[in-house]
């Protein structure tokens, strides 16, 4: 099958609200390429794509790109057409976001490409003191204490390598404890959920709205033996879900946490906690008045790059 790839010209704090827009227009699947994401200096002796080519850079664009791909199968001229008229209107429904210029690139492009190309920028890296998250193509030397999470992001967020999953790990691993129950909402690859199972969650549920992310997530996690552990579900967030958890878990926008703040709530027993990030620093005062207006208590900021993780205790 062949594919019509775009690329918007944006910012860091519009990346994941036009990544959003694309597949509600259709896409196939996104993927956002910021300089910030790439660890450079002292961050990189964290473990942060620790053996990533400290050139890699310089041969991507100034502007933070946000690439979408639609089937040419499948009416992706309308599509295209139909993001270009969100994109145009989005500078009225998001005030005061700094959008950038939100020029579209298309070029077409063989499905074998797409699948390779992206593979470029992911390499093993530790997250937290003891997982090492490495791809599935890759090969890493295990040493003493590590567990590596294996994973196949294929076409659904959550590669690992953005900072807000890196930070939703290591929060993970040092508030879990053995037997608890979790719930991942909008799981994309199923790296949170997996994370939670291998640092001792009993049960794990782990939802999305995106019927791609299902399918990658559910895969991810039957290669990786812990189908008995994590259950994938389909579902708009909350909407589908009866069970309660000990910690939620959350990497979206700060938007959606800001909404997710209480219903999620009743979600989680007396005690437990509420991970979440996908928050750009200047949404930082927002997220934590509407945590504190649906009454948790901050257990735990964390900060890395552009990007803030908040754990919130109920």
């Amino acid at each position: 099958m062949d594919w019509m790839e775009t690329a918007v010209h944006t910012t860091t704090e519009a990346a994941d609200l036009i990544s959003e827009i694309y597949l509600q227009c259709g896409a196939k699947g996104t993927a956002i390429e910021d300089r910030n994401d790439v660890p450079h200096g002292d961050s990189r002796k964290e473990g942060f794509w620790e053996i990533v080519d400290p050139n890699l850079t310089a041969s991507m664009s100034e502007d933070v790109l946000v690439k979408g791909w639609f089937s040419l199968e499948q009416n992706a001229q309308e599509c295209v057409h139909m993001l270009s008229e969100r994109l145009k209107a989005l500078p009225k429904t998001a005030e005061g976001m700094d959008l950038g210029s939100l020029e579209i690139e298309t070029k077409s492009v063989k499905e074998q490409n797409w699948a390779e190309s992206w593979k470029r920028f992911y390499k093993p890296f530790r997250a937290g003191e003891h997982i090492v998250v490495k791809p599935s193509w890759e090969s890493y030397e295990k040493k003493d204490g590590d567990m590596i999470l294996e994973i196949d992001p294929g076409m659904a967020f959550g590669s690992g390598t953005h900072e807000t999953t890196f930070m939703c790990i290591t929060l993970i691993e040092k508030y879990m404890k053995k037997g608890m129950r979790v719930i991942d909402i909008g799981t994309g690859s199923g790296i949170l959920a997996m994370a939670a199972a291998m640092c001792g969650a009993g049960e794990v549920l782990a939802i999305d709205l995106d019927p791609m992310a299902v399918k990658v997530a559910a895969e991810n996690v039957e290669k990786s033996g812990l189908s008995e552990k994590i259950r994938v579900q389909q579902g708009d967030l909350l909407e589908k879900v009866n069970e309660t958890c000990d910690i939620a878990v959350a990497n979206i926008i700060a938007d959606v946490i800001c909404a997710l703040s209480a219903p999620v709530k009743s979600h989680i027993a007396e005690g437990g906690l509420f991970i979440c990030s996908g928050i750009i620093r200047e949404r930082e005062d927002d997220v934590l008045s509407a945590l504190a207006a649906a009454g948790y208590t901050i257990v735990e900021i964390m900060r890395k790059g552009e990007w803030i993780a908040v754990c919130a205790g109920r």
